[in-house]
């Protein structure tokens, strides 16, 4: 039989649990707005039952509160992790594209492409009229030269946003290790706690709210198992092996955590020829292995940032290596013919057999129709007659391929628009020979200009050859890509492989970045060439040559199949296109977010009407736990102080 004083027992182990409830439940008011809290909960069972040898066999012994856990769903954190990296890498895309859109948008506030463009074929259309008239050549030369500037400032801008997100890259992989150590030292003081016998809730919050940090930068998957004692697997230990992996590598390993690093790629190892120095690599700091950002099935703001900085929308050189020396590689089969489509850094790296080589320098050949036929590469390294004969028939590739239309990408689309219309404006307004038409003060010809039948234009030897130079080419020390000696000029020369004696020059190193109108004409509109030999005695204002030079605004095929004016149109499209994109799906994730947000805070989350509910219950049973006090006192009472003997 029970002792007399047992129900004393009972309601006291009923006031306890609702002290520890109505405790846990000011707690959960507490933290209504905390992030990443989730709601904690009293677990009771009944109290074991005792024994009393009697008709009933046992009676009960109250109430006992086993443990404070929190209601967290693993299902709904997967879920949102995943959505989380697909929204982050939409997100930091939507916010690039947003600023590469405004780059190239033109309206009443700010000019553009087309009114430049316009401009200055409008210039040249009034020099068309009167090309004797010194007024109107400086004119149409000062709306060439903003032309060039144009593309010049355009070229900065996107070099400055390249760099931003460089910067951006080593400020989210020092995100990445500042979130792996806290997760491991979390792990250990979770561990610790739960070995022990608890529940450390607000530790695995504050775990878990990392992880929903790590998953907007990075593809991230949790796993965490139970360790079994090996001597009795029944054993519960309390501790866990927890494991995060990103992009499907290993970042955290329970206690131990992996570091990333950034290493800047060398002069050598550039991969668009319109790349800035230093851009970023991540690699383990453990093993120097590279870390894999882009892989094809994650997403996460890391890949975003990686994508838009080195897109080339997979127009870098492929091909198959045809032979190979001690320090060469040459490749045919080229996915590039056109020299004007070269976007191959002078130096550079090469990806071919699973292995990367750099090169210092290389040339090419072409046939009759200067379509490039092969390209040799000078390599750094020195090849073993294995190697050689390993590399030959394999495919080889110039620098990443990123298949987006990033930086590099609009970069390279400019450079083809600049080389295709300069060429084309050079060679109606020059000749190989002495060409320009010079004026005195007067207006009378000094020089007549000479326009001959084989209008080719060596752009990278003389630069008052050309209206439109390269201006880095006047000292070529102040391009990355040739810092070397430039004695050596075959890795911009082409050889016509019909003739191996007939060499020319191209435009391959003319960039949106160096394009300008050469000096002595800036200073000397008169420099300029209207008329050829043949109908410069028509006078001062004849102007065949501007008539054919109309043509370049339109009519001849400069980009992309159509006229130079549809350039704008072309970018234009691209980038928008990518833009909506990014903004489509940015807003039906963000959706899909809300949701999944919604479901895991029905679960996890603090619900004030729901809080405020319980409150009042746990207040009512720790009352009537208090009453049973009460009442057991009366009884005790009077069965002590006034029940006779």
């Amino acid at each position: 039989m029970s002792s007399t004083f047992f129900g004393l027992t009972i309601a006291a182990s009923g006031l306890n649990t609702s002290q520890a409830q109505i405790n846990t439940t000011a707690n959960n008011i507490s933290n209504v707005n905390t992030k990443g809290y989730s709601r904690q909960v009293v677990n009771t069972v009944a109290s074991s039952a005792l024994r009393c040898y009697q008709s009933w066999g046992t009676t009960g012994t109250g109430v006992e509160a086993t443990s404070v856990t929190q209601h967290r769903d693993l299902y709904y954190d997967e879920k949102y992790w995943n959505n989380e990296s697909i929204l982050g890498f939409y997100d930091k895309k939507q916010y690039y594209m947003d600023q590469i859109e405004d780059y190239y948008n033109e309206n009443s506030n700010k000019a553009g492409f087309t009114t430049v463009y316009t401009k200055m074929f409008n210039a040249l259309s009034t020099l068309q009229g009167d090309a004797g008239d010194g007024t109107v050549r400086k004119e149409f030369v000062s709306t060439a030269k903003q032309l060039t500037e144009y593309f010049n400032q355009l070229s900065t801008k996107l070099d400055e946003l390249q760099n931003s997100i460089n910067d951006e890259i080593k400020t989210a992989v020092d995100d990445i290790n500042s979130i792996s150590e806290k997760v491991a030292i979390l792990t250990k003081q979770i561990n610790t706690i739960e070995q022990g016998g608890g529940h450390a809730n607000e530790l695995r919050d504050q775990r878990a709210l990392l992880i929903d940090q790590l998953s907007k930068l990075v593809d991230v998957e949790a796993v965490e198992k139970e360790v079994a004692n090996s001597n009795d697997p029944d054993m519960y230990t309390g501790a866990t092996y927890y494991t995060v992996y990103i992009n499907g590598q290993v970042l955290v390993d329970t206690y131990e955590y992996h570091r990333l690093t950034v290493q800047s790629r060398g002069l050598e190892q550039l991969h668009n020829q319109t790349d800035i120095d230093g851009l970023y690599e991540i690699i383990w700091e453990t093993d120097g292995n590279k870390f894999n950002a882009t892989p094809s099935s994650s997403g996460g703001a890391l890949k975003a940032m990686f994508e838009v900085r080195d897109g080339n929308n997979n127009e870098n050189m492929h091909a198959k290596v045809t032979s190979a020396t001690a320090n060469s590689i040459t490749i045919s089969n080229l996915s590039i013919t056109d020299i004007n489509e070269l976007n191959m850094p002078t130096r550079g790296s090469l990806d071919t057999n699973n292995t990367e080589y750099t090169y210092q320098g290389f040339s090419f050949d072409t046939d009759a129709d200067g379509k490039v036929t092969s390209v040799t590469f000078n390599i750094n390294e020195t090849l073993t007659v294995s190697e050689q004969n390993n590399l030959t028939g394999k495919t080889l590739q110039v620098g990443d391929d990123v298949d987006y239309m990033g930086i590099p990408y609009y970069q390279n689309q400019m450079n083809l628009f600049l080389r295709n219309f300069c060429e084309a404006f050079n060679k109606y307004e020059i000749g190989t020979e002495d060409t320009e038409a010079v004026y005195d003060d007067d207006g009378n010809i000094i020089t007549p200009a000479v326009l001959s039948d084989d209008r080719g234009v060596d752009i990278n030897g003389d630069p008052s050859n050309a209206l439109f130079i390269a201006k880095d080419k006047l000292d070529l020390s102040v391009e990355h890509q040739m810092r070397e000696s430039t004695a050596n000029q075959t890795f911009y020369s082409g050889e016509d492989t019909s003739d191996p004696t007939k060499k020319f020059e191209t435009y391959y190193l003319l960039t949106a970045k160096n394009v300008s109108i050469k000096k002595e004409t800036d200073k000397d509109a008169g420099l300029l060439a209207t008329t050829t030999r043949g109908n410069y005695s028509s006078g001062v204002d004849a102007a065949d040559i501007v008539v054919q030079l109309q043509t370049l605004q339109s009519k001849e095929k400069l980009f992309r199949g159509g006229g130079g004016d549809a350039f704008l149109q072309c970018i234009y499209s691209d980038v928008t296109v990518d833009a909506e994109e990014c903004k489509l799906f940015q807003k039906n994730f963000t959706n899909i977010q809300t949701s999944i947000s919604n479901q895991r805070t029905s679960v996890s989350g603090v619900d004030e009407d729901e809080e405020a509910l319980d409150l009042i219950k746990f207040q009512n049973a720790y009352n009537l736990a208090s009453k049973c006090i009460s009442v057991f006192s009366e009884i005790y009472d009077r069965l002590i102080l006034n029940t006779g003997v």
